[in-house]
């Protein structure tokens, strides 16, 4: 145990160097004992995340059924933060501790529209405190982050954030205000992001390519903010989602490529499969208003209030311009829910 604290400190102590002399210089930036301290605390309420999903699952396909990752201790009953990919259609949840100890947890909620997900074990963590939760509007480009890493394999590495700006994922997803760093730390899934206060920033989701913006190649992840946390959070645990989550889903995995959307995949049985989209279309406007990017394509299907609501595709298809009307449906209704949500 204390060759663990040993090489901790290292790793905190060359995120100092890390950081720049400027940084450490600034009349803001915590004493580096201070620094240490707060990193160390932060680093003891991560743990390793296992899930085994639903014989079944439609996530299967792309996430497998057994998945492994991270999250952090938020809240004083043990709440676990992590991201919500990992526990999807879980059949079974175990929570890795700092001292090897694998408890059963059980899923409290997955959010669709932020990509959150709760936990709670269903055995007290003994001698962990929850992280406090920071802002990513107070941070700067360049700024020394830790992340942190739970499980057998777990760890902290050195990074720093290189931007911040809105993210569309190719899954039908898209959040106003991402975290990008780098360099880039291997098991990004639901890893957490901690400031050199030890509040935590955000929860790892992905790698990235262009951690720096289009057309700029720099390896790193994006994570997701826990500002998108703080006012849904009650709601979260009261209902397993939020209402922003109950939105049109349409089955489509998608790219933006010089001004166009362009269809990748289609799930199969989905309300994009059924209309007749596929892969290799092009979508020019949603309900006649034309739609260029990622962002306009998902805002304009997310004005409907109701999932269900027909929504007309004008796409092309070859050389072929096409209207197809497309009956959605609440993604969370096609999900397999585990005993909890």
């Amino acid at each position: 145990m204390h060759a663990i604290h040993h090489l901790r400190r290292l790793a905190l102590g060359s995120m100092l160097l890390f950081s720049g002399a400027a940084a450490l210089a600034a009349a803001s930036a915590p004493p580096a004992q201070a620094v240490i301290d707060a990193l160390t605390r932060a680093n003891a309420a991560v743990v390793g995340v296992q899930v085994k999903a639903t014989e079944g699952a439609r996530s299967a396909e792309t996430l497998g059924r057994e998945r492994s990752g991270s999250g952090v201790v938020i809240g004083p009953d043990g709440l676990i933060l992590t991201i919500g990919y990992l526990m999807m259609e879980a059949d079974s949840i175990q929570v890795v501790t700092q001292d090897n100890r694998t408890l059963p947890a059980r899923p409290v909620a997955y959010d669709l529209a932020t990509g959150f997900g709760l936990i709670r074990p269903l055995l007290p963590l003994r001698g962990v405190s929850p992280v406090p939760l920071g802002s990513h509007k107070e941070m700067q480009d360049g700024e020394a982050l830790m992340a942190a890493v739970g499980g057998e394999d777990g760890g902290v590495a050195m990074t720093r954030m290189v931007s911040k700006r809105a993210f569309s994922g190719y899954w039908e997803y898209h959040i106003d205000a991402a975290i990008f760093t780098s360099p880039p730390i291997g098991n990004h899934s639901g890893a957490p992001l901690f400031n050199q206060r030890g509040e935590l920033l955000g929860i790892g989701s992905l790698f990235v390519a262009d951690a720096m913006g289009e057309n700029r190649r720099l390896p790193g992840n994006m994570f997701v903010p826990v500002d998108l946390l703080k006012p849904i959070l009650a709601e979260l645990q009261q209902t397993g989602s939020s209402k922003n989550s109950r939105r049109p889903w349409l089955g489509l995995t998608s790219s933006e490529q010089g001004g166009r959307v362009q269809v990748v995949r289609v799930s199969k049985d989905s309300p994009a499969q059924s209309a007749g989209v596929g892969p290799g279309d092009v979508v020019l406007a949603v309900d006649g208003t034309k739609v260029a990017t990622l962002e306009e394509f998902y805002k304009r299907l997310w004005d409907h209030a109701n999932p269900s609501d027909e929504i007309k595709l004008t796409v092309l298809q070859g050389t072929e311009l096409k209207v197809l009307t497309v009956k959605p449906v609440d993604r969370m209704t096609t999900m397999m829910k585990p005993a909890g949500i």
